[in-house]
């Protein structure tokens, strides 16, 4: 067993818990309607349940409230039928779907199939959403993560900036840190961060964390051979249950042809998302997805295609940002080009014209600590020069010059963000 019988339970364990023994899941799972998919797929699972979890535990693992006994962690794994490559997709735990439900059409969050119909649900509804059959199901719960990264000897995280959450209690600096299970946990819960709230950035840390976490095992020797690489599965495989059609010859086989990839050949995506915040009575705050993208994500799947480089799946805009200009406030001294800015998205007034214009290109003027957002600006304003000003406010000043001004449409794609798809070399962190 290599590096992705591994992989497979580090992406189990996200969530993790203490659940073992098998889960009498094929039976429902054979009668159900997915497509026959090339390749094998893998459907991951971490459930929200604080059972069993004493009042100490929860302040340890900052995990109180009440537990919902719906997936929280949802990943689906592709490996190729020539095992050279492994897709992961992350499927965020509000997506909006149907259930494949007798009776009338119901509809929930993804993350509802399981505190309805347990796994089997899960697979099936995972099974419809997507076409692709579901050929392996391993599931965890909260407890078992913390002792699971610890026993490994701790993971990897990296961040540019501060996060904080007070939700999961995540709380560190921008840099690359050494975490133990406890941190490592909460930099994978935090839903609520200070930068990017919701659920597309807590699942590229996950995804990040995962990768991390496989490079430095390898690094460390840690699967280098059949008995270190068994000693390491027997210490992750204690926190999964599988499915009745799951067992060790299974791992052994993935693990096998997934060890020989590189990471270019191991994929990450999230689901595109079109409405991320889709209310919905009865159910709350859910994610719908972009239908064409989401449906060109899954045929790539099926069809046993890369999905890094796809157009149809993360299409590139002919000018792309970072950051969203609907969140960027600024005065143009200038009223056509305020018009202009603020139907391509930003919140643009008009500020007084003055009596004689700068000589050259126009003049963005703005806070240090706001770069990102001044190289937003900038695009919709080719030729524009920067002028950061220490102690200047929020709002970002232009000053029109003598040069004429020429407003170009910007596009900023959260799913570019967040969770556009990359390959595994993306997501690791520098050398600390």
């Amino acid at each position: 067993m290599r590096r992705l019988t591994v992989a497979l339970t580090l992406l189990a364990t996200l969530a993790a818990g203490a659940h073992t023994g098998p889960y009498a899941l094929s039976a429902e799972r054979r009668a159900g309607d997915g497509g026959g998919s090339r390749g094998t797929n893998v459907l991951v699972v971490g459930v929200d349940s604080r059972a069993g979890l004493s009042a100490a535990e929860k302040r340890r693992l900052h995990v109180g409230g009440q537990g919902c006994n719906c997936t929280d962690v949802m990943m689906l794994l592709h490996l190729s039928a020539n095992g050279r490559r492994a897709s992961v997709v992350s499927i965020p735990r509000d997506s909006y779907v149907q259930y494949p439900l007798p009776g009338p059409p119901r509809f929930g969050k993804i993350n509802g199939a399981y505190a309805i119909g347990g796994g089997p649900l899960t697979v099936r509804t995972v099974e419809q959403v997507t076409g692709l059959r579901v050929d392996h199901y391993l599931e965890t719960g909260f407890t078992g993560f913390e002792q699971t990264v610890d026993n490994l000897g701790g993971a990897t995280v990296c961040t540019d900036e501060p996060l904080h959450d007070e939700g999961s209690g995540l709380d560190i600096t921008a840099g690359v840190h050494h975490t133990d299970g406890n941190r490592t946990l909460r930099y994978v819960r935090a839903r609520h961060v200070n930068t990017r709230p919701g659920d597309l950035g807590r699942v590229r840390r996950q995804q990040r964390t995962v990768t991390n976490l496989l490079a430095r095992l390898t690094a460390e020797g840690a699967l280098s051979g059949p008995v270190s690489t068994a000693r390491t599965v027997r210490t992750l495989l204690k926190t999964v249950r599988t499915d009745a059609d799951t067992d060790l010859h299974d791992l052994v086989r993935i693990g096998w042809a997934l060890g020989r990839l590189r990471a270019d050949r191991t994929e990450f995506a999230t689901v595109p998302i079109r409405l991320f915040d889709h209310r919905v009575p009865g159910v709350g705050s859910t994610l719908v997805w972009h239908e064409s993208r989401a449906a060109a994500l899954w045929d790539a799947l099926e069809d046993d295609r890369p999905i890094t480089g796809d157009p149809r799946i993360q299409p590139v805009p002919e000018t792309p940002v970072e950051t969203n200009p609907a969140a960027i406030r600024l005065r143009v001294d200038d009223p056509a080009v305020a018009e202009a800015l603020a139907r391509g998205g930003f919140r643009a007034s008009a500020g007084p014209v003055p009596p004689v214009r700068p000589e050259g290109p126009p003049v963005i003027t703005y806070a240090p600590a706001a770069g990102a957002d001044a190289a937003t600006l900038a695009a919709a304003l080719p030729g524009a020069r920067l002028n950061p000003v220490p102690g200047h406010d929020g709002t970002f000043e232009v000053t029109v010059g003598t040069t004429p001004v020429r407003v170009v449409p910007v596009t900023w794609d959260r799913n570019k963000a967040d969770g556009a798809p990359v390959t595994a070399n993306a997501l690791r962190c520098p050398a600390p």
